[in-house]
Formats: C-alpha cells, sequence, structure tokens
C-alpha cells in the first residue's frame, strides 16, 4: 500500500525547471532511496514534501491527505519528519532539549495549564521524557544526554538530529543526505540504524542520499534523478547498471566501457560541502 504518491510534480525556480514531471510512490514500512548527481532535484523533492515550495504542478498525497492543502507546520502532524543536509539543531541547547523539541506536535496541554505546571501538565512532560529517553538509548546517546550540542563531534551531531526526528514518532522519516561527513564506521552504524527504524520501528523511510553503499545497503528501491527528470525506478543493483544512470554518472564513455554507476566512497562524501545543491 502506498503511503506517499507524488504524481507529475514539475518545480521551477524563474526559468530553471529543478522538478520536470516526477511521479513516485512510496510503500507503507519500505527504505526508498533518491539518488542522482547534484542539481538532480532530490532535496527540492523534499522541500516539497515539507511544503516549503509549492509546485508549479502536480500533486502530493501522503495518508490519504493532500499536502497542497498545509502549511509547512501543519506537515508534521500527519506524521512526517526529516533531517536536514546542514544540521538544524539547537547548538547551547543539551542533548536531550534538542530531542524534546520533537515531542512538540504531541502535546497537549494548555499554555495556562502549563504556566501553573498543574498535574496534567507534569504527567504529559513525564511522558515525553521517557520517549526522549528511548530515542537516546536506541541511538546509544546516553554519554550525551546533557551536553551541549555546540561541544559536540560532527558526527554525533548527525546521530541527534536522526534522534530529534524519531522523537516526533513519525510515519514517514525524510532522511537528507543521512551519511554526508560520517566516517566509515559511523556511516556502517547509520546503516544499521535505518534497517532498526524500518524493521523494528516499523517507520518509512525516504532518504536522499550520494554513498551507493549505504544505498544499495538499506533501500528496497531506488529513483534515480538527473536534471530533475527521472531516470531509473527500481532495486539499487538494477538502476546502479541502468544506461540511463550510468550515462548521468559517467557519460556516453562509461555506457561503451560496460560501467555502473559509481559507488561514492565516505572520504568523498565527506569532503563535499553539505549545502551544495542537491
Amino acid at each position: 500500500m502506498s503511503l506517499l504518491q507524488i504524481r507529475n510534480v514539475t518545480q521551477r525556480f524563474g526559468g530553471v525547471v529543478a522538478v520536470n514531471d516526477v511521479s513516485m510512490h512510496v510503500d507503507e514500512g519500505e527504505v526508498f532511496a533518491l539518488v542522482g548527481p547534484n542539481g538532480a532535484g532530490k532535496s527540492t523533492i523534499f522541500n516539497l514534501l515539507s511544503r516549503f515550495y509549492t509546485p508549479a504542478g502536480g500533486s502530493i498525497t501522503f495518508d490519504g491527505h493532500d499536502l497542497m492543502k498545509l502549511s509547512p507546520d501543519q506537515v508534521p502532524s500527519l506524521g512526517v519528519a526529516r533531517t536536514f543536509q546542514n544540521i538544524e539543531l539547537f547548538e547551547q541547547a543539551t542533548v536531550l532539549q534538542n530531542l524534546l523539541v520533537g515531542r512538540h506536535r504531541h502535546r497537549k496541554t494548555s499554555v495556562l495549564a502549563e504556566a501553573f505546571f498543574t498535574r496534567k501538565v507534569w504527567e504529559e512532560e513525564r511522558h515525553h521524557r521517557h520517549a526522549a529517553e528511548q530515542v537516546i538509548d536506541f541511538l546509544n546517546l546516553q554519554a550525551y544526554r546533557d551536553k551541549l550540542i555546540a561541544g559536540l563531534p560532527y558526527g554525533v551531531r548527525k546521530v541527534v538530529e536522526l534522534g530529534r526526528a524519531l522523537a516526533t514518532e513519525p510515519k514517514l522519516l525524510l532522511l537528507d543526505e543521512p551519511a554526508s561527513g560520517l566516517s566509515v564506521e559511523e556511516t556502517q552504524d547509520m546503516a544499521f540504524w535505518i534497517e532498526d527504524i524500518q524493521k523494528q520501528m516499523g517507520i518509512t523511510v525516504l532518504m536522499v542520499e550520494h554513498d551507493m553503499g549505504l544505498v544499495s545497503a538499506v533501500s528496497d528501491r531506488v529513483l534515480a534523478l538527473a536534471d530533475g527528470k527521472e531516470l531509473a525506478t527500481g532495486k539499487p543493483s538494477e538502476v546502479q547498471s541502468h544506461p540511463a544512470v550510468i550515462e548521468a554518472y559517467l557519460g556516453t564513455s562509461g555506457i561503451a566501457k560496460g560501467g555502473t554507476a559509481p559507488v561514492r566512497s565516505t572520504a568523498e562524501d565527506a569532503a563535499q560541502k553539505t549545502g551544495d545543491v542537491a
């Protein structure tokens, strides 16, 4: 059953067509990856799903809801959470406090009740802290629970941002280049977590990623894009060996040599600035 359905979506920025008549669907419970060179339109699709952009044409449906009728602040209430290429955390807050921000969509108490810190507020706060602690345990962040984000290594910050998204208890998790800037060991850990998120938590995952090693390890299906257009959809091995995908990465000479789309190393990924257009 499709949890997310994108039909004939187009997005323009002036005279540039960033996404050109793209259609795709993500089934409930699967890990689906968007791949392609920089400028392919991958992150633009994420921003459309988050409602930061309104498409020039097409439709986007999530869990039976028309996302085009929602504002960006309403999307998380449906169960959509995301991470970003550029880490977006509160640097002068602790890891626990950042995870508690992810619990905001579940708050049910009023401002007046919180001002007087009623019993209902106290019970709800305890529930949210318990949920945040479960995420901390899941991602092995116990050693960093009470530390400020500003003093943490880059790799740990990436995990904290993943944790904040998980704290929202999403149905669909959007991961924007989760392995960007990570070491080989950290990327392996990320692969394990994505698999556990899918299998243990039952969360559907849609990710943008350049590291084809990670994509191949965790993805059920892959959509390859180039210049805003669809190139191929299928299993990772099928997409990686598709002639149109090879041409987009390597040019026509790559097809003549019988190549496959390159597997990007974590070292190359770390060298890229996380703010590059995707």
